[in-house]
């Protein structure tokens, strides 16, 4: 299998990414439960309910990125990170076009 592009700097970046994701996770959750716990305030009116519920859906799209990550992580091909390790560890490099 000939590749052009690093799986393995493209594996690396993807679990960069991961770990990003990964420690925003907690901050994430805390917002959506400030703007749930926002929506019982006292005689709110509608419209700023609304605001809340739109804050609130749009952190929950977010957590489809870990299934963008795990997607991205599977269109690397089949061996191509081991045949690069392979090849680099034996001084043959692939070019990063």
């Amino acid at each position: 299998m000939v590749i052009r592009w690093s799986a393995v700097k493209a594996s690396e970046a993807i679990d960069n990414i991961e770990q990003q994701v990964t420690l925003a996770e907690p901050f994430l959750d805390e917002a959506k439960r400030l703007a749930s716990e926002a929506k019982r305030i006292p005689n709110l009116a509608g419209y700023m309910e609304d605001r809340f519920n739109s804050i609130i859906f749009q952190i929950e799209k977010l957590d489809n990125v870990k299934g963008r990550i795990v997607s991205a992580r599977k269109a690397i091909p089949d061996g191509a990170i081991e045949e690069e390790r392979e090849n680099t560890k034996h001084g043959i490099t692939q070019p990063l076009i």
